[in-house]
């Protein structure tokens, strides 16, 4: 039986990693991966001349240019012109080179700031979205109206087929674990084991700690999202429209940054006090995912937070020493 051939964008990362061990499980598919120096994904060029050398079958886009609150602030060019260059590369050669198949991972931060409570789907494009990373929601919105595009223009001619994901905040093995331009959890984590090691007194967070916020562990979101890959079109097109085609993927449940806090500082060992400071920004108050479709489909994630956590901090222990 012919093996078949996935290409994973941006493998060695957090999401990517995560695609890789559980799409190697499968005894069927043939993985094909590159890293940056094999395969510049921003050069147009250079990805069409990929697609035509190698017969995919399937594509799944993990690569992106991703930060915290403070890395979107500061490089909101690089990461609009980044994400839409991967997503718009892969995804218009993909089809140039008759892929049918291709997952596009997108970010929850893609609604509006102020969405009705839990977000479902429908809910895109309905509002402002939140100021503090509008760059990257925006690159992420259009790649979700792209696979849109050229589903509703190309399905019956090409029998194209692109599906979109859209993950709550994640954590897990090869995060970015820098303090200021990486994601909450990896930050907290540096920052809380660092604070342990000098024997500090205090670690100072920014915000006031009262924002909630929603985790789910990258494994969890890999498994879901190649479960996802898999089903019959027909099975999929129950829960989605073509133009509302993206799934909710989060764990269905939220915290405050505070109790996130006081979790991890627990977790690591830390005994000194966490200061929060109330002249930096919160970003979004409340970001909590709708997850029926997935409760639907019988998808939902298995990890919980504090195990998750544990496991995490064990990763980033091997990972840095």
């Amino acid at each position: 039986m012919k093996k078949k051939k996935i290409f994973i964008a941006g493998h060695k990362g957090m999401v990517g990693s995560a695609l890789v061990r559980v799409l190697e499980q499968d005894k069927n598919v043939s993985l094909v991966l590159k890293n940056r120096k094999q395969l510049n994904l921003l050069d147009q060029n250079a990805v069409g001349r990929f697609f035509k050398n190698n017969k995919i079958d399937e594509v799944y886009i993990a690569a992106a240019k991703v930060g915290g609150i403070y890395a979107n602030l500061k490089f909101q060019a690089n990461f609009i012109f980044e994400n839409l260059s991967i997503q718009s590369n892969i995804i218009h050669n993909s089809f140039l080179y008759g892929i049918k198949k291709l997952m596009f991972l997108g970010s929850s931060c893609i609604y509006p700031r102020n969405s009705k409570q839990p977000i479902k789907e429908n809910q895109l494009l309905s509002n402002k979205l939140e100021s503090t990373n509008e760059a990257y929601a925006i690159a992420k919105i259009l790649g979700i109206k792209m696979c849109e595009s050229y589903n509703n223009q190309y399905y019956k001619s090409h029998k194209v087929d692109y599906r979109c994901v859209m993950p709550t905040n994640l954590y897990g093995p090869k995060d970015n674990y820098n303090e200021k331009f990486g994601h909450v959890i990896p930050s907290l984590i540096m920052r809380f084991h660092k604070a342990k090691l000098k024997n500090l007194k205090s670690v100072k967070i920014w915000g006031t700690g009262k924002p909630k916020r929603e985790f789910l562990h990258v494994n969890d979101l890999a498994k879901i999202t190649v479960q996802l890959m898999n089903l019959k079109k027909s099975t999929l097109d129950k829960h989605i429209t073509n133009k509302c085609s993206h799934i909710n993927i989060g764990s269905g449940k939220d915290l405050s940054i505070k109790q996130l806090s006081m979790l991890i500082k627990e977790v690591i060992g830390f005994k000194g006090k966490i200061i929060f400071d109330n002249s930096k920004p919160d970003g979004v108050k409340r970001k909590l995912l709708d997850i029926s479709i997935l409760k639907k489909l019988k998808l939902t994630p298995k990890e919980e937070l504090r195990d998750g956590l544990v496991k995490t901090y064990n990763s980033f222990l091997n990972e840095q020493y």
